[in-house]
């Protein structure tokens, strides 16, 4: 079929009459670490669960190594699922958690109780092997539900919100762990997760979901960067967004009327055309010595100190409808009721046209 390790062909699901994917494509290369990012309801944890055997679409296929696993049960797939409440078994130690994937296969007690203590090692649990799981923290529980994933060897690890239920320092630290075992192992992680910093923080390969279908896919950098949607620009961390209209376009280059004014960049829309302008909060300068565009002056409305920087709302005098997010330095002296000059430099801003 295709040298893809996952080739989701086309898959749509719906629950009763209500659409929940929509002629959903997707490949997932090997050794790759996927984020399905999306709000509630866009699908994402359906796709997951299709992945993992629990759910079998109403159409498309779903191909693992080439082979068609569409309708194939979970326990005959080459993939696990690690969930987010972990599904440990509390009267078990955990050694005995990790090795059940491995009893469950017929794998003798001696080899079951190694490659625990081996998957136990990888997470860094090494000492754990014969504690039962209400005497781990949250984050040793998260790893005790990875390690038993693994343990199994899958070709693709699945992960629902996985971090969902812990606290943001351990969150953080439980991303970078979470990186460093999917290099080690090089098994293809595919996690769901409506948090955008955490996709960021993770990912080689996000996928932008929205709707029941996919909006945006690339490596982070790009998507962020250069995002393909206006939603994908909005979810995707923040944006502010210019709507415009196409006043002239000639030699690859576009100019867009704007409520603060005429705005030209590279870009092929026909004159007439509907678009919209992102740019991001990094990208706006505050103050009259700025960037290369002018973006008229705006009202400041709010200011919140965030340790290395500044997030400024403010409104444009232009247009009171045009709100501006900008990061400024975490010196700048900006504060709510000033007005100010706000300006970009056009390489900055992103055209989107939908």
């Amino acid at each position: 079929m295709s040298a893809s390790l996952v080739d989701i062909s086309s898959v749509s699901h719906r629950f009763g009459q209500h659409p929940v994917l929509k002629d959903v494509s997707l490949k997932i290369e090997p050794g790759s670490y996927t984020i399905l990012l999306g709000p509630s309801g866009s699908g994402k944890t359906t796709l997951l669960s299709i992945l993992g055997g629990f759910v079998t679409p109403s159409e498309g296929k779903v191909f693992i190594r080439g082979e068609d696993c569409t309708a194939v049960p979970p326990a005959k797939r080459p993939t696990t699922t690690v969930f987010q409440d972990y599904a440990l078994f509390p009267h078990m130690s955990v050694g005995a958690n990790v090795g059940f994937g491995l009893r469950m296969q017929g794998v003798d007690a001696a080899t079951r109780a190694a490659r625990a203590r081996e998957a136990l090692a990888l997470v860094g649990l090494a000492t754990a092997f014969d504690k039962k799981p209400h005497q781990l923290s949250g984050g040793q529980r998260q790893r005790v539900a990875l390690a038993r994933a693994l343990v199994i060897e899958p070709a693709v690890l699945l992960l629902d919100e996985p971090l969902g239920a812990l606290d943001l320092k351990l969150r953080r630290q439980m991303q970078d762990e979470l990186k460093a075992i999917q290099k080690r192992v090089g098994t293809a992680f595919i996690h769901v997760t409506h948090d955008q910093e955490e996709a960021m923080a993770l990912a080689d390969h996000c996928v932008v979901m929205n709707d029941g279908r996919i909006e945006d896919e690339g490596p982070p950098e790009r998507v962020y960067a250069r995002p393909a949607t206006r939603f994908s620009a909005t979810f995707m961390g923040e944006s502010t967004i210019l709507s415009g209209t196409v006043t002239e376009a000639k030699n690859e280059t576009v100019t867009v009327a704007t409520p603060p004014g005429a705005i030209s960049l590279p870009g092929t829309s026909p004159v007439g055309a509907k678009i919209a302008l992102a740019i991001r909060p990094e990208h706006l300068v505050l103050g009259a010595t700025g960037g290369t565009i002018a973006l008229g002056t705006a009202t400041v409305s709010d200011v919140v100190f965030q340790g290395s920087f500044k997030r400024v709302l403010a409104a444009s005098t232009q247009d009171p409808a045009l709100q501006f997010i900008v990061k400024a330095p975490a010196a700048a002296t900006v504060q709510p009721g000033d007005t100010i000059a706000v300006s970009c430099n056009a390489g900055d801003i992103i055209l989107l046209t939908d």
